[in-house]
């Protein structure tokens, strides 16, 4: 790699002092808020459980498992002597030869029993805290630089959904731990000048939610950063199919303060995924039915609004579910959260030109009405890459 890259790697050490015994986090834990223990996604989660939002319950696997997780089975060594082979003008066959190499030795690495023992104790914790005996949860990287304004890695890691079983759990985290080296993340990385070592992988075990729709809501028009509307995009079943753009959403828009709707937009919706990645044709009685109602739409707005007054005014990017095993009132779920990147760093012009009068733009305002909605976002639901 780069000499900048390779003088940054000393970075690291400096969170030794922080590697604790601790390997696994309740979301009500207060250090599940320290990104730099449990990565954007856990500290995401944490911050809206402290803040009384509807989060699915889980735990954080700690930053701290993954350093010891490397020097233990020897991983550090050998995959700072094949990076070293990197360069940023290093072709993608370069950086995928390097993942098959990594990921290969990744596989005969069984995960530490100091590891593995506190990740099995929280995952039947969370059953029984849920009466639910081998609950199904998502298991989702949570890197320790992701989620940032300033760096968004949305969507280069990995997530896993309906994984049971203690056993199982264990060895997904091991394989959010492998996909730092994946050939696209090497790629990203080399492209953005970050080291891998720079990053340190937590890992989210959360109950899966089992939608009746998903979506994601940005407290902007994320088309026109106009931070008087909020913009909500869903289909029926998980997020996968937005993602994937394989359906139409419906799309709504809704005016800030009051939370009148200003769009009320139906979607074709063909396809839906209600179990991992098999979708499923969506009957054609509910395909260019709105799959969440007025109310709904109107609490999950009201909740954009908190999280952005929380977090002193700054939009927010947030993925939301409705979950059919949960009683109504009850099955809004906030799957996480995070600073909304392109419109917060975007020059804003004043609404008002002083020159031009205040008669001309009152007049403007009338006339104009509303921006016009487009179905731009990024909407992350449970799929491979989140």
């Amino acid at each position: 790699m780069s000499t900048a890259i390779l003088a940054a790697r000393g970075a690291t050490g400096l969170h030794e002092s922080k590697d604790r015994t601790m390997y696994t986090l309740n979301f009500t834990h207060p250090d599940c808020t320290d990104v730099r223990q449990v990565g954007g996604k856990a500290a995401s989660l944490a911050e809206m459980t402290a803040e009384g939002l509807p989060v699915a319950p889980g735990f954080a696997v700690t930053a701290a498992a993954y350093r010891r997780y490397r020097r233990e089975s020897g991983l550090e060594n050998f995959t700072n002597s094949i990076l070293d082979t990197l360069t940023p003008e290093s072709g993608q066959a370069a950086f995928d030869e390097v993942e098959q190499t990594i990921t290969e030795r990744i596989t005969t690495v069984g995960m530490p029993a100091e590891i593995a023992e506190p990740i099995r104790q929280a995952y039947r914790q969370l059953c029984a805290d849920t009466g639910m005996e081998d609950i199904a949860v998502a298991v989702r990287s949570s890197a320790t630089a992701e989620d940032s304004v300033d760096a968004s890695f949305a969507g280069e890691f990995e997530t896993w959904v309906d994984i049971v079983g203690e056993d199982a759990v264990v060895e997904y985290v091991q394989k959010c731990y492998a996909s730092i080296y994946s050939g696209r993340v090497l790629s990203y990385l080399a492209e953005k000048g970050i080291d891998p070592h720079d990053i340190e992988m937590a890992v989210v075990v959360q109950k899966t939610v089992r939608a009746r729709a998903a979506g994601v809501m940005f407290t902007l028009s994320p088309t026109t950063g106009d931070r008087s509307r909020i913009v909500l995009e869903a289909s029926w079943g998980l997020g996968l199919s937005v993602v994937g753009g394989e359906v139409t959403p419906d799309r709504y828009m809704l005016e800030k303060i009051t939370l009148d709707f200003v769009v009320r937009e139906t979607g074709h919706k063909h396809i839906e995924y209600r179990r991992g990645d098999a979708p499923q044709d969506v009957p054609e009685d509910r395909r260019d039915v709105l799959c969440l109602s007025d109310e709904e739409v109107v609490a999950l707005a009201r909740y954009g609004k908190n999280l952005e007054k929380v977090h002193g005014g700054a939009p927010q990017d947030i993925e939301f579910a409705i979950d059919e095993e949960l009683p109504e009132g009850k099955n809004l779920i906030l799957l996480q959260r995070r600073p909304e990147t392109v419109w917060s760093h975007a020059e804003r012009k004043p609404k008002f030109d002083a020159a031009a009068g205040m008669m001309s733009w009152i007049t403007g305002s009338i006339s104009g009405g509303a921006s016009a909605f487009e179905g731009a976002s990024e909407a992350h639901g449970h799929s491979h890459r989140h």
